[in-house]
C-alpha cells in the first residue's frame, strides 16, 4: 500500500528527487480511506511503502506517526512498515509498533554506511550514533525484532579505512541481515562530480565481504528463534512441492504446498534451519484469518 512519494533529502548519490519530485501524500482520512478497500478484500498482510515512506505528511499538520495510530484501528491483521529512514523512525513509532498486535516486529532501516564521514558527504540526515540508538531502541522493547539494513559499498572516498568502520559498526549491531548495493555513478548527482573514485574490483570485493557478513547476521538471527512459537503467513507462490510463508519478525518458513493455506495464518514451532537458511517448522496451531 503505498502512502507517499517523492523525496525532499537529495542525497548526493541519488536522482530519485529528480524524477519523483517533491515528497508528497495524501491526508490520514485519504489514506484510511484506501486501507479500508483493502481491508474489504480479506488481505492478511499491508506492507507499507513509499519512496521516503516515514516523510507522511511532509508539510502538513499530520504525520507518519498519526497514519500508524489510525491503521491500527482497522481490522487488518498484519501491517509490515517497509524502508524508513533512521530519523524517521521515531521513538513513538518504535514504542507503538511495540505494543500494537498488528505492527509487526520487522523494520528496515536505511544505513548506507557506518562511517561518519561517509555519511555527511552522502548528505544523509544522520549520523552512527542516532542509528545505533535506534536499534538499541528496537532490541530492547522487541527483542525479537527482524532488522533489516541498507549499506552502499564503494562510494567516491570511501578509503580501506573508511569501509573498515561500515564493516566493524555493522558488525557490532544487532540486526538480521543486510541489503548490498554496489556504489554505481549517476548522471546529475553530486556524487558523479567526487574525487577519490573506488576501483570497480574494489567495490565487488567489498560487497562481497559485506554479503558474507550479512549470511552470519542471518544465520545468528535465524538460530536465536529456534524452539520458538511464531505465526507464519502463507504466500501463493509454489516452489515444487514447497511453500513459503513469513513469520511476524520476518522469519522465512517453508511447508509442503497446499492450496488452502494459501493467504492463512498458521502458528508454529521453528525446529531446524534448512540448508538454504530457511525454518522448518512444526505445526501446533491453524488459524483461520479470512473475515
Amino acid at each position: 500500500m503505498k502512502v507517499q512519494d517523492g523525496c525532499d533529502y537529495f542525497c548526493s548519490f541519488c536522482t530519485i528527487p529528480l524524477a519523483r519530485g517533491k515528497s508528497r501524500s495524501n491526508s490520514v482520512a485519504e489514506t484510511i480511506n484506501v486501507a479500508r478497500e483493502i481491508e474489504a478484500k480479506n488481505i492478511n498482510e499491508v506492507v507499507l511503502t513509499g519512496v521516503n515512506t516515514g516523510d507522511f505528511g511532509a508539510g502538513t499538520d499530520e504525520n507518519f506517526y498519526m497514519l500508524v495510530q489510525a491503521l491500527d484501528e482497522l481490522n487488518i491483521p498484519r501491517y509490515r512498515i517497509s524502508s524508513i529512514e533512521p530519523n524517521l523512525l521515531t521513538n513513538e513509532i518504535i514504542e507503538f509498533s511495540s505494543k500494537s498486535e498488528k505492527f509487526v516486529p520487522h523494520f528496515h532501516i536505511p544505513l548506507q554506511s557506518g562511517s561518519d564521514n561517509m555519511l555527511e558527504s552522502m548528505k544523509r540526515k544522520y549520523r552512527t550514533d542516532l542509528y545505533r540508538n535506534r536499534i538499541e531502541t528496537i532490541k530492547n522493547l522487541m527483542p525479537n525484532c527482524g532488522i533489516g539494513v541498507d549499506v552502499i559499498v564503494g562510494y567516491p572516498g570511501e578509503t580501506d579505512e573508511e569501509f573498515q568502520k561500515t564493516y566493524d559498526f555493522i558488525n557490532s549491531l544487532d540486526i538480521s541481515y543486510l541489503h548490498v548495493f554496489t556504489y554505481s555513478e549517476r548522471p546529475n548527482t553530486v556524487a558523479i562530480k567526487m574525487d577519490g573514485v573506488v576501483p570497480v574490483e574494489v567495490r565487488q570485493e567489498r560487497n562481497k565481504m559485506l554479503r558474507i557478513l550479512s549470511e552470519k547476521k542471518k544465520r545468528a538471527f535465524y538460530e536465536s528463534q529456534l524452539g520458538s512459537t511464531r505465526k507464519v503467513l502463507w504466500e501463493a507462490e509454489r516452489d515444487g512441492d514447497m511453500m513459503y510463508g513469513f513469520t511476524e519478525n520476518y522469519v522465512k518458513v517453508k511447508t509442503p504446498y497446499s492450496e488452502d493455506k494459501i493467504n492463512q495464518f498458521e502458528t508454529v514451532e521453528l525446529t531446524e534451519i534448512d540448508r538454504d537458511g530457511i525454518v522448518k517448522i512444526r505445526s501446533t496451531q491453524n488459524e483461520m484469518a479470512h473475515a
